[in-house]
């Protein structure tokens, strides 16, 4: 059923339920499957362009390569292969675009990040990839 799937981590607990989730559907469907980390870029908005941006993206950054890195510690244990995708922008806008891109057919995505502030200022990014998505959408509590 499904070909291709996308799921979204950002390190929390609950996006690592989501790969958990993500793992397994692929396994029963033999499907390729695409990890995506989001650096949110919107959120510096108000930041200057100056060194205390290039330090707070690099960080998360290297944060994201670390996540990506367990993923793929984890994926092997049950011998899936994954590929992964690092994007910078507003998270729900990557993630929908990048599963279009792909022709995704399944996106995987925990109910809430690392942090609820980025859904007081921002609308929770769970929300934006359902209301937005053109492909099943599973959101993982």
């Amino acid at each position: 059923m499904f070909k291709k799937i996308v799921v979204a981590i950002d390190g929390s607990d609950i996006s690592l339920k989501a790969l958990e989730v993500a793992l397994s559907e692929a396994r029963i469907w033999n499907a390729e499957l695409h990890v995506i980390y989001v650096v949110e870029t919107s959120m510096f908005s108000s930041i200057p362009m100056d060194n205390t941006w290039e330090i707070i993206y690099s960080l998360l950054e290297s944060e994201g390569k670390e996540v990506f890195q367990k993923s793929k510690e984890r994926a092997a244990q049950d011998g899936v292969s994954l590929i992964t995708h690092l994007k910078d922008g507003h998270a729900g806008n990557e993630i929908v675009s990048l599963t279009e891109e792909l022709h995704a057919d399944l996106i995987v995505i925990g109910s809430r990040g690392k942090t609820n502030i980025d859904r007081l200022l921002l609308g929770s990014v769970s929300e934006h990839v359902v209301r937005n998505s053109s492909c099943t959408t599973m959101v993982v509590r």
